[in-house]
């Protein structure tokens, strides 16, 4: 009996984890310091859109963020209510800048309630040292422990037990050190990408994200270019 049951569970497995996968119709995908929605995510949102979810990407400015990471926060809740309404779920995804302004909308602006998950790319989750490289309160939020990131620290508790998905690069050279890009509150995934500016496309990064959710269509697989390994999941 003990061995029917073991049996039976194993082949259920994967049943039971494709219906855990979160059903994903709409997405919001947040752009980096010094980009635009229009150029930005271009690959993902052709792939999600091909997938049958309604894509969201603002362009949040200024895009310097030289006024801080809270009103991009604040625009990007104006854009989501504007474009979704005020219950509509979705998946948010952010690269670089774009992870932590997320974050801040989640936590601070009560979007975490109807976020499904949360996918953060080469984000300084624990700031950059290059941020000490350019003026103004939205690089100086992104240095390591600033009085920004620890409030976000102290108050991550408020996402519950959201989905969260951080992916990096160890060749990046705009998150220093490139660990910075970890959560210790996330599934964090690492991918070998050659620069920064690739990893808001990266096929690699594509590739596994589409593994973990259901999408209302089944989009043309994923051709994976690079030949510098798979995504090591941590």
């Amino acid at each position: 009996m003990i061995r029917f049951l073991l049996v039976l569970t194993l082949l259920l497995r994967p049943a039971l984890a494709q219906e855990a996968r979160p059903h994903v119709t709409h997405a919001v995908l947040v752009h980096g310091i010094w980009e635009s929605g229009k150029y930005t995510f271009t690959d993902l949102r052709k792939q999600l859109e091909a997938s049958g979810v309604e894509c969201l990407v603002p362009s949040l400015r200024p895009a310097t963020a030289h006024n801080g990471l809270m009103p991009l926060a604040e625009q990007l809740k104006s854009e989501i209510d504007d474009a979704f309404g005020p219950d509509q779920e979705f998946l948010m995804i952010g690269f670089s800048m774009g992870g932590i302004v997320s974050r801040a909308y989640l936590q601070s602006l009560e979007g975490a309630s109807r976020c499904q998950a949360l996918v953060t790319i080469s984000s300084p989750h624990q700031g950059t040292r290059t941020a000490f490289l350019h003026p103004g309160e939205g690089t100086r939020q992104m240095r390591p422990d600033s009085p920004f990131l620890r409030k976000l620290a102290q108050t991550e508790d408020v996402l519950g037990d959201l989905p969260v998905v951080t992916y990096r690069t160890p060749m990046d050279l705009v998150i220093v050190p490139s660990r910075n890009a970890e959560w210790d509150r996330a599934e964090n995934v690492v991918v070998r990408c050659p620069l920064h500016a690739l990893m808001s496309d990266s096929d690699q990064v594509r590739a596994d994200l589409f593994t973990r959710f259901e999408f209302p269509r089944v989009a043309p697989p994923i051709k994976t270019r690079t030949v510098m390994g798979p995504p090591h999941r941590r």
